[in-house]
């Protein structure tokens, strides 16, 4: 980064890419607010970044689907005289299935996860940030936001829509001084496609990245004054062509490769 956020608040922080945006945060000198559901591992994540950084790192466990939590998490931001100017809205979940057949709570929770709260934090840190004219919303989307998604519908919506709020955000906030960047993202080596079931075998090798990578990317393209990163070569072109692929050849594709089970269809 070109300079070191005071604070940076980053959610889904406990493991994968959120660690590794907290990691190199930290790294760069920002004193840190980890955010996810286990407070366990937020623990050893703080005492070691402390000591390995200097930093000071706070925990704040919270399920961003429950209402009470995610309503703490909206305080921090806002609290008086201890600013947060870098958001990173890392948090997310993908469950597969059919769309008829996930548990409408399941759905409910995706939905407020993967983009209620990061449009309420968003919302919540954005204020403070104009009246000081400095600081950053970084937010993590996904490749799949440009492709059709059968067997993980909402996942793919709730990243489209995320891409789509954060262009415009970035157009709203960049005249006062504050950046808003989306990273989409391709296949990265966490843990994230094992917890949605997702089965990743004949995906090609050569599209995965390391979590590190992305993040720095990330960092680098809202300290860059950015609107959107694509980490990653491959998927640089991968969304080249989904922008120009008919949508026709584009269902053709994602059946063949990841949903075999869905019916084809036709149409534009």
């Amino acid at each position: 980064m070109a300079y070191a956020y005071r604070t940076a608040l980053v959610t889904g922080a406990s493991s994968g890419l959120g660690r590794e945006f907290a990691e190199q945060a930290a790294a760069a000198g920002s004193d840190l607010i980890l955010v996810a559901r286990r407070a366990n591992l937020l623990d050893e994540l703080a005492a070691e970044l402390g000591r390995r950084h200097g930093v000071a790192v706070e925990v704040l466990p919270a399920d961003l689907a429950d209402e009470q939590d995610i309503t703490r998490v909206e305080e921090r931001l806002a609290e008086p005289g201890r600013p947060v100017d870098l958001l990173v809205n890392n948090a997310g979940f993908d469950m597969t299935g059919r769309f008829a057949e996930v548990p409408a709570d399941v759905q409910r929770r995706q939905l407020a996860v993967n983009v209620t709260a990061p449009i309420r934090l968003a919302r919540a840190a954005l204020p403070r940030m104009i009246k000081e004219q400095r600081g950053g919303i970084l937010l993590v989307s996904s490749l799949v936001s440009a492709l059709p998604m059968p067997g993980s519908a909402l996942y793919g919506a709730s990243k489209a829509l995320l891409t789509a709020f954060g262009e415009s955000l970035h157009m709203e906030a960049m005249p006062h001084g504050v950046q808003v960047t989306s990273v989409s993202a391709g296949l990265i080596r966490t843990n994230f496609h094992e917890v949605a079931g997702i089965n990743t075998e004949g995906l090609p090798k050569a599209a995965w990245m390391e979590a590190d990578a992305v993040a720095r990317a990330g960092l680098a393209a809202i300290s860059a004054g950015r609107v959107s990163v694509i980490p990653g070569r491959l998927n640089r072109i991968q969304a080249v062509y989904a922008k120009l692929a008919p949508r026709a050849l584009l269902r053709a594709m994602t059946k063949r490769f990841l949903y075999r089970d869905v019916p084809a269809t036709t149409g534009s």
